[in-house]
């Protein structure tokens, strides 16, 4: 039997997770859909598909019959909304994971840090932007000290919902944060563009680290060490890819003011792309698939390590 889960959020993000956790999960099964909006598509689809819902938010939630077997409750809403989400869900004792930028429980980036956190009763998986960029920031950071990095995640317009318009300068503060934190950068800041282009672009995000080196960097360790990484993430974001390859340059004086001290050093440059599985949306909303990608195998390590089982 699989253990029960609940959804917070019916938009792009939440929708997607259920179905994916439908069609890929091993341990888990969506038993309730939760929004605020009762004719949204994403409850639409959950009551076709079998699955409880409510249009009356983490309330509603509590209320429902199914709750009281839901093991582990996903919020994919807003950072300001996830802030009661928690301390209702934390009142009765169910485990959370946050896919907003609200970053109330530790930062989890599967690739880096899966092990880590996983006794916390509210883990944070940080932005679409944090998910496709830090595994790249700490596989240099493993091999080279970063004074700064610095990202910036391009998604398309249609891919970002009222939640993600929402959050932007979550999307800021805590990306950076979780840059320094599990990528190991000194230093960091994090942009994100919303490209109207049509037809959409895929997700593509830049990332930059300033190496200080007082000798010759390995190139050849760092470029080894950034393609194994992108091969691990791509186990569970099966669109997620370089671009081109992993580049070195000197750092140039437009650099210096990010640092705010003397620095000789090498620019690192990486590129990348990523496509979703276009589970519910299209495949340009990479942005969406990494999140819930993401997010479940968070939640599937987190079963098999603590032991959870079904009701």
């Amino acid at each position: 039997m699989k253990i029960p889960v609940a959804i917070i959020g019916s938009g792009n993000i939440g929708t997607d997770l259920m179905f994916k956790i439908k069609r890929l999960s091993q341990h888990l099964q969506v038993t309730a859909l939760v929004g605020i909006d009762r004719d949204s598509d994403g409850l639409a689809r959950a009551r076709r598909l079998g699955i409880a819902t409510t249009h009356e938010g983490v309330d509603g939630l509590v209320s429902m019959p199914e709750f009281a077997t839901v093991q582990v409750v996903f919020d994919a809403t807003s950072a300001a909304a996830h802030r009661r989400n928690y301390e209702v869900v934390r009142a009765h004792g169910k485990q959370m994971i946050d896919l907003t930028p609200a970053a109330l429980g530790p930062h989890m980036v599967p690739p880096v840090n899966l092990d880590r956190h996983l006794n916390s009763d509210n883990v944070n998986m940080v932005t679409c932007g944090g998910q496709a960029t830090i595994p790249v920031v700490a596989a240099v950071s493993a091999v080279a000290p970063i004074a700064y990095a610095e990202i910036v995640a391009s998604i398309a317009s249609k891919s970002a919902g009222p939640g993600t318009r929402a959050n932007v300068d979550e999307f800021t503060e805590t990306t950076a944060a979780a840059l320094r934190d599990v990528g190991g950068a000194e230093a960091a800041k994090a942009i994100i563009v919303f490209n109207p282009a049509s037809p959409p672009m895929v997700m593509r995000d830049t990332v930059f680290c300033l190496v200080e080196q007082k000798e010759p960097l390995d190139e050849d360790t760092v470029r080894a060490s950034v393609h194994a990484m992108v091969e691990e993430v791509s186990h569970y974001v099966p669109g997620y890819r370089l671009k081109q390859e992993v580049q070195f340059d000197p750092v140039d004086e437009a650099w210096l003011p990010a640092l705010s001290r003397p620095f000789v050093g090498t620019k690192i440059s990486v590129f990348l792309e990523v496509n979703g599985a276009g589970h519910y949306l299209p495949a340009y909303a990479g942005n969406l698939d990494i999140m819930t990608s993401a997010a479940l195998r968070t939640a599937e390590r987190l079963v098999e390590l603590r032991g959870l089982v079904a009701a």
